[in-house]
């Protein structure tokens, strides 16, 4: 029987607060500024220097600040300044710059264990979830193992060929294609993974509703743009697959006895 003591809950809920105020600001003093906050970097350098000629010339009336407003908010740019469309291979470019090729050769093997290592994993987790959880247990039960085998290869040949296409679009990045991907996973699976621990009331109505709503509308925000629709669209998504678990699980029969005696005895073990 596994326990949680009084402190465990509490250092969970504190964990879970500091997530959820990740980013957030909150009132500060009144002499803090923002020019305080967003001091800019000590140049070095042709940059110190010209720096230097500034404040020579004008009489140190130069002074190199941030931006106040406009797409250049952060005081971390990121922006393909010479529009070659390379900025995501700074780390390849500076190690092969800057590093003996031998040394260079080890931090670049970095990256390709990284690929392979991914790569690999979420090939085998989408062959190994399309053949057993959809093609065995709905289309063909009695599916001989060697056929099995020949519809997994078959998963992976697809997933890659898929992945090899969106990898030919010059205009997405990787960061943006992790979060578009994160966005869809969270928005179709989280709320279904809340209600399924916490609320007894959801049924299998219920779960594929917000799987469906949450993933449509997570695609559908991504697409648009311009006000509102500049959220992330994992938090559109999210709430509306929430709603939609909750409004078709009452709308639809309760979960039989022996699926809310087996989140019961799970609850209890926690308690």
């Amino acid at each position: 029987m596994l326990k949680i003591k009084g402190w465990l809950r509490a250092a969970a809920l504190t964990l879970a607060l500091c997530l959820l105020l990740t980013g957030c600001s909150f009132p500060m003093q009144e002499t803090i500024q923002v020019e305080e906050l967003l001091r800019a970097p000590r140049l070095a350098g042709d940059y110190g220097a010209l720096q230097a000629a500034l404040n020579d010339w004008l009489g140190e009336s130069a002074q190199l600040k941030y931006p106040m407003q406009g797409d250049l908010l952060s005081p971390f740019v990121l922006q393909d300044f010479d529009g070659d469309g390379q900025q995501e291979i700074i780390y390849i470019t500076m190690v092969s710059r800057f590093f003996p090729v031998f040394i260079a050769g080890i931090f670049l093997s970095a990256i390709l264990a990284a690929i392979m290592s991914t790569a690999d994993s979420q090939l085998l987790v989408t062959a190994s979830a399309i053949t057993e959880d959809f093609y065995h247990n709905k289309i063909r039960k009695n599916a001989s193992e060697k056929e099995l085998m020949w519809v997994s290869r078959g998963c992976v040949m697809a997933v890659a060929i898929i992945a090899v296409l969106i990898a030919t679009n010059q205009n997405s990045t990787i960061l943006g294609l992790v979060s578009y991907a994160w966005g869809g996973f969270g928005s179709a699976f989280g709320p279904l993974v809340l209600c399924s621990l916490f609320w007894r009331r959801t049924n299998k109505q219920g779960a594929y509703a917000g799987i469906i709503v949450g993933g449509v509308v997570d695609l559908v925000w991504a697409q648009l743009s311009g006000g509102i629709f500049d959220l992330y669209e994992i938090v559109p998504g999210f709430v509306f697959g929430l709603l939609a678990i909750v409004v078709v699980s009452l709308l639809t029969p309760a979960p039989t006895k022996a699926v809310t005696d087996e989140f019961d005895s799970y609850h209890h073990c926690v308690e």
